[in-house]
């Protein structure tokens, strides 16, 4: 799957969880998610500054097994969220009917 395939199903990942499911917003909260298990894909935005505040997701999805993917940027993340502000990155908790595109993704990320 291309690149830019893979950024619009996070995207649509991430507007179809928050409408059925849950999600977690910021760098902290999704490290949390993360760290605790909870997280089932996590999606980051390639231009937040500094740099070292989503650095560190891509690592800690790896150890624990989470498909991560890397958005072109924060506004489009916000927007996808339903968020008014943009944000660096955001860990889908409960997939609701975002399950199969999830998949899709973690097949891909492998």
């Amino acid at each position: 799957m291309a690149e830019k395939e893979n950024v619009d199903k996070a995207l649509e990942a991430v507007e179809v969880a928050k409408a059925t499911g849950k999600i977690s917003k910021g760098a902290n909260e999704v490290t949390k998610m993360i760290e605790r298990g909870q997280a089932k894909l996590v999606i980051y935005a390639a231009d937040v500054n500094p740099k070292e505040i989503v650095m560190h997701l891509p690592l800690l999805c790896k150890e624990k097994g989470i498909p991560c993917v890397e958005v072109p940027n924060k506004e489009e993340l916000g927007t996808a969220a339903g968020l008014e502000v943009s944000t660096s990155s955001i860990a889908i908790i409960k997939e609701g009917e975002a399950k199969g595109i999830i998949k899709e993704i973690a097949a891909v990320s492998k």
